[in-house]
């Protein structure tokens, strides 16, 4: 079975090339073949052109195609994947479309893995390492009321005056900035038309505290059932969101004023510009080592008092392995593709395992990616 591994961004090739050192055939397809070759050249010559054409004349039935290409490629692979009969993996959030290929995957018992990078991805492993700690807890009462919260966020690990600095093109942050978002907060569903309306403060428990400014993003909702909440528990607060240095929202005013006056063609083409200005003034530099921190908490509360409390927390940075971002993203899709060729995996349209035998082996591998990961027992 081949592993056909498309694209080789920045956020891919450690992954990429713990494949090709633990011995896989892979195929690399790439739009670019020179950049691919400075890449993973010293590991492999089987590195190819990308089309879509090209990959799926090359794919046979049980092999594994893996998109670390933009998202609109995704839904256009997988659905090639089924008229061949070869798995899918990407890191990506599941999409509609991609969720609508569901029955037609396990009815030909094919796995479509997605959902399994930095965020989303390790975020879920942890979240479904807290929920089987939690139900095997003595604290575990269907009537307590629950609070969840998920943040996960890259920033630089040398602070600099606008607060953030870029790993690749800036414009799907800046796209990001024009989404609302869904979550429960006090009870009740909470809508932000933009992330500065829903900005607040968090201490992440690392082993030095550190406050960080926080705001949702995306619709949280989905994640409850994905995470086993059952659909009566008493849930005050269910956030999935995004983690930024203190003093971000200050020094990022000017954008979010500007963001909100951009209307259609003529908008796009103005975030464009500022995606250009921003990786000309704030991309890393080269050698600089970034930060990738990531908390997610479960508490539970009987009659306000809290009864079970824990947080799983991660901090990470670039060092000598390369940064931090491409290590959290593309070594969780490799264990991903590993799992998919060991049919430790389900059939159908998929995000990271909840089994616990295969969270535990990816948190593991997770451990030594980063400088620190743990559980804080509140």
């Amino acid at each position: 079975m081949t592993i056909h591994w498309c694209g080789t961004g920045l956020s891919a090739i450690p992954g990429l090339r713990r494949l090709l050192e633990n011995g896989h055939d892979v195929t690399v397809w790439n739009r670019t073949v020179a950049k691919a070759e400075e890449a993973v050249g010293d590991l492999t010559k089987n590195i190819r052109a990308f089309s879509m054409e090209a990959v799926a004349e090359a794919v046979s039935a049980g092999d594994v195609v893996v998109s670390m290409l933009p998202a609109d490629q995704h839904v256009p692979l997988a659905e090639m994947c089924l008229g061949k009969d070869a798995h899918f993996v990407s890191s990506s959030y599941i999409a509609p479309e991609m969720a609508a290929l569901d029955a037609a995957a396990k009815n030909k018992d094919l796995c479509f893995v997605n959902e399994v990078g930095l965020d989303p991805g390790i975020d879920h492993l942890m979240a479904h390492w807290l929920m089987a700690d939690y139900k095997a807890s003595d604290a575990f009462d269907a009537e307590n009321e629950l609070s969840f919260i998920s943040y996960c966020g890259g920033v630089p690990k040398h602070e600099n005056p606008f607060r953030y600095k870029f790993s690749w093109s800036p414009l799907g942050v800046l796209k990001a900035l024009r989404s609302p978002s869904k979550s429960i907060l006090d009870g009740k569903e909470f809508n932000a038309a933009r992330p500065w309306d829903a900005l607040s403060s968090y201490t992440a428990p690392l082993p030095t505290p550190e406050a960080f400014e926080v705001y949702p993003n995306r619709d949280s909702l989905p994640f409850m059932a994905e995470y086993g909440f059952e659909k009566d528990w008493n849930v005050k607060q269910f956030v999935r969101g995004t983690l930024r240095l203190n003093g971000w929202a200050e020094a990022w005013g000017d954008v979010f004023k500007e963001i909100e006056t951009l209307e259609g063609a003529a908008g796009d083409a103005r975030l464009k510009e500022m995606s250009d200005q921003f990786w000309a003034e704030n991309s890393y530099d080269e050698g600089e080592p970034d930060r990738v921190i990531m908390c997610v908490g479960f508490k539970a509360e009987k009659d306000g008092q809290p009864v079970w409390h824990k947080t799983y927390t991660m901090d990470a940075w670039g060092d000598e392995r390369g940064t931090a971002m491409a290590r959290l993203v593309s070594i969780p899709v490799s264990l991903a593709i590993e799992a998919v060729l060991d049919e430790r995996i389900p059939t159908g349209v998929s995000a990271a395992p909840s089994q616990a035998d295969l969270v535990n082996d990816w948190l593991d591998v997770v451990d030594d990616l980063a400088q620190h990961l743990g559980v804080v027992t509140h």
